[in-house]
C-alpha cells in the first residue's frame, strides 16, 4: 500500500515488540521534540533544482523570512561566496539574505580558525573558500603551510594536485571542504572535491579531514552561527546520505524531501530514517 503524500514513514517494528507497543513508543519518540524554531535547509534539490526553483520553494522562504525564526540555507558546494550564491538565488526568484547562506567554504574556515587561529593553508579551489579563509585571519602560502585545504573548482590544475601532494607528503595537514565524489552539470557528472580527495589520498597514504556534509561539524557550526538548539531545529534535505544521516547525527529533527535525489523507496533501504518524508518544501509553508 501506498504512502500519502506527505505521510511520515514509521520505522519496522522491531520483532522483539509488539506492534500496539511500538506505535506507543513511536507515537511518544515522534511527539517528545520540542516544537520547531529554527530552520536549516540544503539548497540543490529542496529549494532549487537544475537552475530552477523548486515549485513552492519561493513562498516557503518568504514565509521564513516573514516569520521571524532563525534559518540558514546549507550548501556542499565550496565555489561561491555567500554574496554570489544570493545573487544566483535572486535570480530565480527566491529572496535569502547572505548571513542566512552557510557553505561548506565557511564551515571550513571556522574550523581552521578554531583549530589553529592564524594560521596557513596552501588552498585548492574558488573564491568561496579562499574569501572564507581570508576572512578568519589565513594566510594562502605554498612554502610550509600548517594545511592544505582542497575545495572545489571548475578546472582542477594537475600542477595543483601535484603540488599539494608533495606539501602533504613534507607534512602539512590535508583538510576537505566536502566528500561529494561528483557534481552536476548540463553535460552530466563532474569530479567533485571528494574524487580528487581519493587521488591525493592515493598518492600520499592520507586521508583528509572533510568538514561538510555528512560531517554533523557541518551542522554544529550552522547551529552556532544562529545561536539555534538542536533540540527544536529541523534539517531539510533531499539526501539521504548527506543531508539526512548529518542532521540525524546532530540531533535535529530531519524532513527528507523528494524533489531531489533520494525517492522515498531509496529511503526504505538505509539502515536510518528521517523523521518524515513529504514532497517539497510546499508541504512545510503552513509549519513556519
Amino acid at each position: 500500500m501506498g504512502h500519502l503524500p506527505g505521510a511520515v514513514l514509521r520505522a519496522p517494528v522491531p520483532p522483539a515488540l509488539s506492534p500496539a507497543t511500538f506505535d506507543i513508543l513511536w507515537g511518544r519518540h515522534m511527539h517528545d521534540r520540542k516544537p520547531v524554531q529554527s530552520w536549516l535547509t540544503d539548497m540543490d534539490g529542496v529549494l532549487v533544482h537544475e537552475g530552477q526553483p523548486v515549485p513552492g520553494a519561493p513562498e516557503f522562504v518568504k514565509k521564513l523570512r516573514a516569520s521571524g525564526k532563525p534559518f540558514l540555507v546549507l550548501t556542499n558546494n565550496s565555489i561561491y561566496t555567500p554574496r554570489d550564491l544570493r545573487a544566483r538565488l535572486a535570480r530565480m526568484g527566491l529572496d535569502v539574505p547572505e548571513e542566512a547562506i552557510w557553505s561548506s567554504a565557511l564551515a571550513t574556515a571556522q574550523f581552521l580558525a578554531d583549530q589553529r587561529p592564524g594560521g596557513t593553508a596552501y588552498v585548492i579551489g574558488e573564491a568561496g573558500l579562499t574569501t572564507a579563509l581570508h576572512a578568519v585571519g589565513y594566510v594562502l602560502s605554498d612554502f610550509a603551510p600548517d594545511y592544505v585545504v582542497l575545495g572545489e573548482t571548475r578546472t582542477y590544475s594537475f600542477e595543483a594536485i601535484t603540488k599539494a601532494i608533495r606539501l602533504i607528503n613534507d607534512g602539512a595537514r590535508f583538510i576537505c571542504t566536502n566528500p561529494d565524489a561528483t557534481g552536476p552539470s548540463v553535460e552530466g557528472a563532474l569530479p567533485a572535491a571528494g574524487s580528487v580527495a581519493a587521488m591525493i589520498s592515493k598518492a600520499t597514504g592520507v586521508d583528509p579531514y572533510f568538514v561538510g556534509k555528512p560531517n554533523p561539524m557541518m551542522m554544529r557550526s550552522a547551529l552556532n552561527t544562529i545561536d539555534a538548539h538542536s533540540e527544536s531545529t529541523a534539517m531539510i534535505g533531499d539526501r539521504m546520505d548527506t543531508d539526512i544521516l548529518c542532521g540525524l547525527e546532530a540531533g535535529l529533527e530531519t524532513i527528507l524531501v523528494l524533489t531531489g535525489i533520494s525517492s522515498r523507496a531509496e529511503a526504505e533501504r538505509y539502515p536510518y530514517r528521517p523523521s518524515r518524508i513529504v514532497n517539497s518544501v510546499a508541504d512545510l509553508i503552513d509549519e513556519v
